[in-house]
């Protein structure tokens, strides 16, 4: 059933994605007049199909459900190319470069227009995520030389501002990838604000592909350790702990919060630790004597109390479409400096995934809940529109290239280069599947 949910999921993630993708291709090329004669969901040998409008536009589904495409009047191949003279104006090749530029455009602004409008909904809705409040910091940590201090807010990053964890990581990892300055804006825990900056030299020093925020020293402000579950025959129920205990002291050093008890226990090993906690307003001594899981940390089996603060970030339409469109930008942005230090060398091309990934964060967005699994199809709307307009062959930024030269040079590209272009991308994007479909399987086994 895991799986058949899974797979569930990304059809209906990516599917609509690719329908609406070629919807834009579609909806602008009868803008423009031209002719179109098939709109295919799906790849290869059509399965299904019907005949609708004055056009008799064939409507399919094809046999491979990845992709999909419109086919519209093309003198370029016998099968597309116009039976009668009165047709001709409406084929594509006779467009204007600047019609034929809308057209291949349409379908990544499509994706674009997708994804705002979903950041738009949710942040009109409201998204509740973890507050952007820190943890206290390691004392040798970059975060604490840089004079940030624990229990305050972040709310604001190089001015952009903050709401929330998710927020704060995503300003972080921009100024990881730009290799700058981060000016942190902070609230007090006592009132007052102050700044705190993390200079380029430790930015530079950062791993974009792993935890950033841990390599600062920067994490989740936790609340206390108060249990609320003790589970049968576990650890904690031998030594006497109940529901509603706060662990303050663990042999004899303060424990600040949940994340610092469990981390206490993993290291114990097994050995007997001595707690204080605070039952009923009186602080009483326990003795836990932790089990060892498969990997030898200690376990007390006790359930605390949710953790984290969190935060509903919310806006009225205007400024969510506004968030929607400046969300979109930073993200597409994002991508594209990723995939140049890829192609630098800078970062690692496991960083490429395919479908067997993007299904399995399907999966997993789809079960958290609906607000969860939306932004995750916001954000691979964003890489099909990114995605689409790189500058190969066979894609639709291939294509762009083509009509950008032709507005340059004022003629349209030869056919020979069209056509060893074209056999190019066909291989390129082959051998990215490739790849993409083996990092899937390393991280997959």
């Amino acid at each position: 059933m895991g799986l058949i949910y899974t797979v569930l999921a990304f059809v209906l993630a990516l599917g609509p994605l690719i329908v609406l993708h070629e919807l834009g291709h579609y909806l602008v090329a009868r803008m423009c007049g031209v002719k179109v004669l098939r709109f295919s969901v799906g790849m290869g040998r059509v399965v299904w199909s019907r005949r609708f409008g004055k056009d008799q536009t064939e409507w399919a589904i094809s046999a491979l459900p990845l992709g999909g495409y419109v086919k519209m009047l093309d003198s370029r191949d016998p099968e597309t190319a116009p039976k009668d003279e009165s047709e001709l104006h409406r084929e594509f090749t006779r467009q204007s470069v600047w019609r034929r530029i809308a057209i291949v455009a349409a379908g990544p602004l499509a994706n674009f227009l997708v994804a705002i409008g979903l950041m738009a909904v949710l942040f009109m809705h409201g998204v509740e995520e973890p507050s952007a409040r820190l943890r206290a910091v390691p004392a040798d940590s970059v975060a604490a030389q840089a004079g940030i201090r624990g229990g305050d807010t972040v709310v604001a990053v190089n001015g952009n501002p903050v709401q929330s964890w998710t927020e704060l990581r995503w300003q972080i990892i921009h100024a990881t990838v730009d290799k700058g300055d981060a000016r942190l804006e902070l609230q007090a825990q006592g009132g007052g604000t102050y700044s705190a900056t993390i200079a380029a030299a430790a930015i530079a020093r950062l791993d974009v592909e792993g935890d950033v925020m841990k390599e600062l020293g920067l994490d989740l402000w936790r609340k206390p350790a108060r249990i609320e579950k003790v589970l049968p025959g576990g650890a904690g129920e031998r030594a006497g702990l109940l529901p509603g205990d706060q662990i303050l002291r663990a042999d004899g050093k303060v424990v600040d919060d949940g994340l610092a008890f469990t981390e206490t226990m993993r290291a114990s090993g097994g050995r007997p630790v001595q707690l204080e906690v605070e039952r009923d307003g009186r602080p009483i001594p326990v003795t836990v004597e932790p089990e060892r899981d498969a990997n030898g940390r200690g376990v007390a089996k006790v359930m605390l109390s949710q953790p984290v603060e969190m935060v509903t970030v919310s806006s009225g339409p205007i400024d969510a479409v506004v968030k929607g469109v400046e969300r979109t930008w930073e993200t597409s942005v994002m991508t594209i400096k990723m995939i140049g230090r890829m192609i630098t060398g800078e970062a690692s091309w496991k960083n490429v995934t395919g479908p067997i990934t993007i299904a399995d964060y399907a999966g997993q967005t789809a079960r958290v809940g609906l607000t969860t699994y939306l932004q995750f199809i916001a954000f691979i709307s964003i890489s099909l529109g990114v995605m689409n307009l790189l500058p190969i062959p066979v894609l639709d930024g291939g294509h762009l290239l083509y009509y950008s030269l032709e507005v340059l040079t004022g003629r349209p590209l030869p056919a020979r280069v069209g056509e060893f272009a074209q056999r190019f991308g066909v291989g390129l994007l082959f051998m990215l599947m490739a790849l993409a479909v083996f990092n899937d399987l390393v991280r997959l086994l």
